[in-house]
């Protein structure tokens, strides 16, 4: 056995234990626990829903998430902090069947859920910061101070959220200054280097009015070393401000507005050629963003009714640099830079909740555009090996020699999106069952208009007489300017039909059963213009175009049917909380991200035929005492091709690509309460798991499946806690990302042991 494995395999024997002692992780349920301290029940209450505060912020899916018929996961504030959750990729794992990999850079937030995700493009999961929604998934990726807590709800929310939510909802909401004053302080120092600080104050102007204005800054050296450089690859700074202003001026309105910049610099790509297993390239690569949003929140409460305006604009202005190759090689680099607009707005009215018959119903509109260059350069490698070689092969009495040592395919692209949806949610109760009901009508319009340019030229030999040297015979130039309009229309309606049952039970538990659609809008392969560039000159040295423009860069929108059955149950007096879930969704269309056969420079997402995803969660959290909490999750997906052919290769009964089959998550912490400069000592130990994972639709190599042992030890005081942790404590090897390009295999290592330290600090 290799020491690595042995390592997982060390991580994995503290799981019996776990699930001996608890049989699962769960949504936390807010339940009080009998008989634990009234100081002791607080501290842990963190983690769990304060109901006062979601009956303020949560719009759509009500007070609790635990007494709705959906399968979610909630992580509260002190839970995040002992986890150190900052972002939604910190969550991966911790809820089942939900696995975000950390790879590249964080441009890449691929999400995975039940068998369903995607690389690039549309998401699967729908994200909403203060009830501010983020269209697109290459921003999803940042961290946050001050966080209350986080939802993730699992299963297609598309009826209620919209597009892109096939998959799921997350939900991130951060401290209110209405429900807390003063200020608080963070600082981590860990191994890398690296080095987090935080730092917030919220104060209450009047009764009515408050403001909170919170910072954010990260370094990080890196992990991974670049060999061919001898710098480190993936170095990363980022920053981020935000400003929260809360306005009740009257009993019945409510006025939220949240402003967040943030900025980020990093490395990235670190990516190992599978011959060598090191990370060496000799172009740079980066990703650089800066992002503005605001979000202006207005809640009115009319008595029987409630009615909630969400407004939001957004700003992104990013660039990536890639050495495509990924090797000590003058092939080709990307330079890619985009702005994108976004406005959104969202108005939801809902009727008074507790009685036999529940409503709510909305309006929803968003527009989205996006300016994009994206200039392919060839160098000398890659004139050689990608064009002058294949050329040559197909026409030896007449080979070419290209002019120039390195030539531009330039490409930029107008990518206007817009759209509009009308939505309605009603719920009767009687007795002990629930019936609800909703449906959406979506409505989207894509448009892409782009120009695409090569100038160059190349030399073409006469080599017809072998007794001889080659002697020119013409020169050709390439002078390619094209353009074009591509647009395409979608309208879906969207239903769902829940049915649950209220167990007979002192606490609140239920049965249910849901059946719902789910929606991915459809779009365009950008990337692929470099490609249709290289096949065009091809083509103009008598060699076939390999690509039609209107072909090859539309996509067509995803589509699932999810029937789910599930339970919630609440035993122990409120100490054990139990959520189970068995899912089977039929998919059809599913985009899926490849690179095409041979030496090509883009990517490309395609659509599978027909696909079938299936599974079971299983999540319990227990309290058997006032100085224990355990708890622990299971996921399990067997998603599979069952029509899926390329033109060459028929993928039936294969499994999808990236998306876990197996996720795992167990925790146990132990609290001993102390007297003097130290109120309370937490102990935590923490287990993730994850896989087998495959990399290719042939399903011909993956990572088996792997578990990373975390601790920490928490100190904590009134006004100040301090924490001592460590993360992959027995150094497993397993690798998070691995993809065929130019017909090389490359891999990306997952981060390795690293051990900080922790300083919060709070003052009223």
């Amino acid at each position: 056995m290799m020491k690595s494995d042995k390592r997982s395999v060390i991580a994995a024997l503290a799981l019996p234990l776990l699930l001996q002692l608890s049989a699962g992780v769960s949504a936390d349920t807010g339940a009080p626990v009998p008989g634990v301290p009234d100081d002791i029940a607080a501290t842990e209450s963190d983690s769990t829903i304060n109901i006062g505060e979601v009956s303020v912020t949560a719009i759509k899916q009500g007070l609790d998430l635990r007494l709705q018929p959906i399968a979610s996961t909630v992580v509260g504030r002190r839970e995040a902090e002992r986890l150190g959750v900052a972002s939604m990729k910190d969550v991966s794992e911790i809820a089942p069947n939900f696995y975000i990999p950390a790879y590249g850079t964080r441009m890449t937030s691929s999400i995975y859920v039940r068998g369903l995700g995607a690389r690039i493009d549309q998401p699967v999961v729908g994200l909403n910061v203060d009830n501010v929604p983020f269209l697109n998934k290459d921003a999803y990726d940042f961290d946050l101070f001050d966080i209350e807590r986080i939802e993730v709800i699992r299963g297609p929310q598309s009826t209620l959220y919209g597009r892109n939510t096939m998959g799921g909802q997350i939900n991130i909401y951060t401290i209110s200054p209405l429900n807390y004053s003063g200020s608080r302080v963070m600082a981590t120092a860990a191994s890398g280097p690296q080095l987090k600080m935080g730092i917030s104050h919220y104060h209450k102007l009047s009764r009515k009015l408050a403001m909170g204005v919170s910072g954010y800054f990260n370094y990080h050296d890196g992990f991974f070393t670049n060999s061919y450089t001898g710098y480190k690859a993936d170095k990363e700074k980022s920053g981020s401000l935000r400003w929260r202003t809360e306005w009740v001026p009257s009993a019945s309105v409510k006025v939220s507005n949240v402003a967040a910049l943030s900025l980020s610099r990093q490395g990235g790509y670190p990516y190992e050629w599978a011959d060598t297993r090191e990370v060496a390239y000799n172009d740079t690569c980066y990703y650089r963003r800066n992002s503005f949003s605001d979000g202006l929140t207005v809640g009115y409460d009319g008595g029987s009714w409630n009615l909630s305006s969400i407004t939001s604009l957004q700003y992104i202005d990013d660039e990536m640099g890639l050495d495509q190759d990924f090797r000590p090689v003058d092939y080709f680099t990307l330079v890619q830079g985009r702005h994108e607009w976004t406005v959104t707005q969202d108005v939801v009215v809902r009727g008074r909740k507790g009685g036999r018959y529940e409503w709510l119903g909305g309006l929803f509109g968003f527009s989205r555009h996006t300016s994009m260059n994206a200039p392919v350069t060839f160098k000398a490698d890659g004139i050689a090996n990608l064009i002058v070689h294949h050329r040559n092969e197909f026409n030896p009495y007449y080979p070419v020699k290209w002019d120039d040592d390195s030539f531009v395919l330039g490409s930029d692209f107008s990518y206007p999106v817009y759209g509009f949806a009308a939505y309605h949610q009603s719920t009767f109760r009687a007795g002990d069952w629930t019936l609800s009901g909703a449906l959406r009508l979506d409505y989207e319009h894509a448009a892409l208009r782009y120009h695409s340019s090569a100038h160059t030229s190349y030399t073409i030999l006469d080599a017809t007489d072998p007794s001889s040297t080659p002697t020119v015979f013409d020169r050709r130039a390439v002078d390619i300017d094209d353009g074009g309009r591509l647009s395409q229309h979608f309208l879906e309606l969207l239903p769902k039909l829940t049915v649950s049952w209220r167990l007979p039970m002192p606490s609140a538990s239920e049965l249910y059963f849901s059946v719902g659609k789910g929606y991915k809008s459809g779009g365009y392969n950008t990337q692929m213009f470099s490609d249709v560039l290289q096949q065009r000159i091809m083509g103009m040295m008598g060699m076939a175009e390999k690509y039609d423009v209107d072909e090859i860069v539309k996509y067509r929108p995803e589509k699932s049917w999810n029937y789910e059955v599930g339970a919630h149950i609440t035993c122990a007096e409120g100490r054990v909380g139990t959520d189970l879930a068995a899912f089977l969704i039929d998919i059809r269309d599913q985009q899926l991200t490849m690179f095409p056969d041979g030496t090509t420079t883009g990517r490309i997402t395609t659509n599978a035929g027909r696909s079938r995803s299936m599974g079971f969660e299983a999540t319990v959290r227990y309290n058997p005492s006032s100085m224990w909490l355990l708890s622990a999750s299971y996921g399990m997906t067997d998603a599979r091709f069952r029509e899926f052919w390329n033109g060459r290769t028929n993928y039936r009964g294969n499994k999808v690509p990236y998306a876990p089959a197996n996720t795992l998550f167990g925790s146990v912490t132990y609290r001993i309460p102390v007297k003097g400069f130290i109120d309370m000592i937490t102990a935590n130990v923490n287990c993730r798991g994850v896989g087998p994972v495959y990399w290719d639709e042939d399903n011909s190599y993956r990572q088996p499946f792997y578990a990373l042992l975390n601790a920490s030890v928490s100190f904590e005081h009134s006004w100040w806690s301090l924490d001592l942790w460590a993360e992959n404590i027995t150094a497993t090897q397993y690798d998070v990302f691995s993809f065929v390009s130019v017909s090389e295999t490359f891999f990306q290592k997952g981060r390795p042991r690293q051990l900080g330290v922790t300083l919060r600090l709070s003052f009223d």
